[in-house]
């Protein structure tokens, strides 16, 4: 029985550890040849070192699977285009990127520093166009040789990205940036056989693990871990796989064994008053219109 990601290459960036690593894992045990892109860095971005790739990479070999180590930067633009040419070179082609990489500098808004904003805005958002820029030219170029591809962006954005989370204004920004490139990668790539999807996912990590230490604790009478980060995984692959063609630009949230489908931003209840609006008129008309609308989901921690 052919497996459903036989012969697919796949990048996984951030994957020696949490969800990334079982991303990379699961791609593996579906017939996919895995690049195992990870920094090593800590929590907080500082350091690394390449152990954990090392070790995600010699557990796919060990299970019969092809896997090769990257530690390239995510955000350095330079590094991520050696990324998608090494990996081309060494497997032939390229399918799936999944950008998964990212740290946390947690802070209440009024007191990010600007060294915090520009750190997690680099590594989320610069991370996911850097890998997905490189891979966009090489599929539009084999596109127009005639080579369609039946390629995949899968991204990672968050609950926090979709509806906001005290504390976590910066990281909330770049998770949102992140949904809202995907809707654009989705509407431009088509054309060349490319889909984009991303995901939300909420599982147990080095990110989650301190902050919500009780809600995401492993089960100790052996029940069902809702919390494991590998129930993250089959959705990606799937996504990665050369069935889901047909589903693009959209966002899915999983936790457990729960999927569903974000339902984003769309026009609302709207009036058109014809002519330039008086000042004095806009309050009493956006009360009617916010009246009329659905009211929107509170923020996470609000």
């Amino acid at each position: 029985m052919a497996k459903l990601c036989e012969g697919r290459t796949v990048i996984v960036t951030g994957a020696g550890r949490g969800i990334g690593r079982e991303h990379a894992l699961e791609f593996a045990r579906q017939g996919a040849r895995v690049v195992v892109n990870d920094l090593g860095a800590e929590l907080d971005g500082s350091g690394g070192a390449s152990g954990p790739a090392a070790d995600v990479a010699e557990e796919i070999r060990a299970m019969g699977g092809e896997a090769i180590v990257n530690d390239a930067d995510v955000a350095d633009f330079e590094a991520t285009g050696e990324l998608v040419e090494s990996t081309i070179a060494t497997f032939g082609g390229l399918d799936v990127v999944v950008n998964n990489a990212g740290f946390l500098r947690d802070r209440m808004f009024v007191s990010t520093s600007e060294e915090e904003w520009d750190a997690v805005i680099r590594v989320h958002l610069k991370g996911h166009f850097c890998v997905s820029r490189h891979a966009s030219a090489y599929w539009r170029a084999e596109s127009k040789a005639g080579r369609q591809p039946n390629a995949r962006i899968i991204n990672t954005s968050s609950g926090a990205g979709l509806l906001g989370s005290v504390g976590q204004s910066t990281y909330s920004a770049a998770k949102a940036g992140i949904a809202a490139l995907t809707l654009v990668q989705a509407a431009e790539m088509e054309r060349y056989g490319v889909t984009a999807n991303s995901i939300a996912p909420s599982a147990r990590t080095r990110m989650t693990e301190k902050v919500f230490a009780e809600t995401m604790a492993k089960p100790e009478d052996g029940s069902f871990d809702v919390a494991a980060p590998e129930n993250i995984s089959p959705l990606v692959v799937w996504l990665g796989s050369a069935e889901s063609s047909d589903i693009t630009g959209r966002c899915f949230e999983v936790e457990g064994g729960k999927l569903s489908v974000a339902d984003g931003w769309r026009g609302g209840p709207e009036v058109d008053e014809g002519r330039r609006w008086d000042p004095s008129d806009v309050g009493q008309a956006l009360r009617d219109l916010i009246g009329k609308a659905e009211p929107p989901e509170k923020v996470y921690g609000s």
